[in-house]
């Protein structure tokens, strides 16, 4: 797991006014919606006895603790005790910890880690999940897995002729072999192209599906740090983005949105719905058998092929960011508590935030 990265974690929709607690990186976070739509991110856990906030309720832009009705407000201070008498003063230590956070391609994103702002990558872009042209299905599958090896099985090309061999491998099933990937490297993520078969299930419909496309369609998987993971089918006319969110060393929710340019009555949704979530049980029947349990980032550990280019790529920038110092060790959760993120966050500094 890194830390320093935007993680998408949820989806904008299941953010709402009632508090919400989303696990992410071996934590528990609280996030509600405020009287702007704007979202609030705390850590789930009051500093009088403990208590998750997520089991609380909104009052007013502020959130209210179930335990004993302490009232903080978006920047994390508490603002009211209601068994203190009148003129009590509230103790400093009681705030929350802040995070920053900020919804944009139908996700939330949340930033964990001890950067100032001006040094944090920007969001990856999504230009699908905006266009008209495009109907959209969201579908979500939790694995017990790592979101690493996750995220390889999601950018890895050979496994569909094998794992999908009824779905979306069927056109790679009689002939897995791949021509040279045309392999671009980013800052933090890669890209990598590539013409194939036809990558559609069999089927009536699907066969009706097939005279719109050609015979070879492009295929470009991209990665980007820390959890996005996107499949462009046919140069735009189906493309999934694919998010493993990490809740911790061993669990992992599969957040996905695939655009499509056609058949975009709604009908359709439950077919491209089940289509997915099929991809996915398949998916993590093998990732779950996978040992060990978290990818490793140094090559030689496993044997590789010039078909894993793009697994190659991702390993060697994760190493990358682990010997800049951005990975988190596997400790208690509790060992993970980084900066406070407020309205000045450029100003914070962690040892004032761990005062």
């Amino acid at each position: 797991m890194l830390k320093n990265f935007w993680y998408a974690c949820e989806f904008s929709s299941a953010i709402t006014s009632k508090p919400k607690q989303i696990k992410l990186l071996n934590q528990e976070f609280v996030l509600y919606r405020n009287s702007q739509g704007q979202i609030i991110a705390f850590k789930d856990r009051c500093p009088h006895r403990g208590a998750a906030l997520s089991q609380g309720w909104s009052d007013r832009d502020c959130i209210r603790c179930p335990y004993h009705g302490w009232k903080f407000q978006a920047d994390g201070a508490c603002i009211e005790i209601p068994s203190n008498e009148d003129g009590e003063l509230i103790p400093h230590k009681a705030r929350l910890d802040a995070y920053p956070a900020q919804e944009k391609y139908g996700f939330v994103w949340l930033f964990w880690g001890d950067l100032p702002e001006s040094e944090c990558r920007p969001l990856p872009s999504f230009p699908e999940i905006n266009k008209s042209t495009y109907r959209l299905v969201q579908t979500e599958l939790t694995s017990t897995a790592h979101y690493t090896r996750l995220l390889e099985n999601h950018i890895d090309a050979i496994h569909p002729a094998f794992v999908h061999p009824t779905a979306f491998g069927s056109g790679l099933a009689d002939n897995p072999r791949f021509s040279k990937f045309d392999l671009q490297m980013q800052d933090w993520g890669a890209t990598a192209s590539f013409y194939n078969k036809k990558y559609l299930p069999k089927g009536f419909l699907w066969t009706y599906i097939s005279k719109l496309i050609p015979s070879e369609i492009k295929i470009t998987i991209a990665f980007h740090l820390p959890n996005i993971v996107c499949v462009d089918i046919d140069e735009g006319k189906l493309v999934v983005y694919l998010i493993p969110v990490p809740h911790d060393d061993n669990t992992a929710t599969t957040k996905s949105i695939l655009c499509r340019q056609f058949l975009t009555s709604a009908w359709a949704d439950g077919i491209f719905r089940k289509l997915v979530l099929k991809a996915h049980q398949e998916d993590g029947q093998i990732v779950e058998s996978q040992h060990p349990k978290v990818m490793p980032h140094d090559l030689e550990e496993e044997v590789h092929v010039s078909s894993d280019a793009l697994s190659i790529a991702y390993r060697e920038l994760l190493k990358k960011a682990i010997d800049m110092g951005w990975g988190i060790e596997r400790k208690s959760r509790d060992a993970f508590n980084f900066a406070v993120r407020s309205p000045n966050w450029e100003k914070s500094k962690l040892s004032e935030v761990q005062k």
